[in-house]
């Protein structure tokens, strides 16, 4: 596969199908799928948008489906997680 002007490695390719299979399977945020990987969450975000659309334009597509309802998401997360937070503080 080339990439731009330099071929893109192969490890490269095979990480970033990895990568959109299990944030479908899962429906896994950017966050979780780095540290299932061990990589940053932007070779995360750098995988699923720009490299695997040259590799696999349709899982892309799917994996980038994906991440938009969990961006949409977040800030419900964040006010669970964050009420979670406070109301185990009272317990003590």
């Amino acid at each position: 596969m080339v990439w731009g002007l330099f071929p893109l490695k192969e490890y490269i390719e095979e990480r970033a199908v990895e990568i959109a299979n299990y944030i479908i399977e899962r429906n896994a945020t950017v966050r979780q799928t780095a540290k299932k990987f061990g990589i940053s969450k932007s070779t995360v975000h750098k995988d699923v948008t720009d490299r695997l659309m040259m590799i696999n334009p349709a899982l892309a597509t799917q994996a980038r489906a994906v991440l938009d309802i969990n961006k949409s998401e977040r800030h419900i997360r964040g006010g669970m997680a964050t009420k979670e937070k406070y109301l185990h503080r009272n317990e003590r």
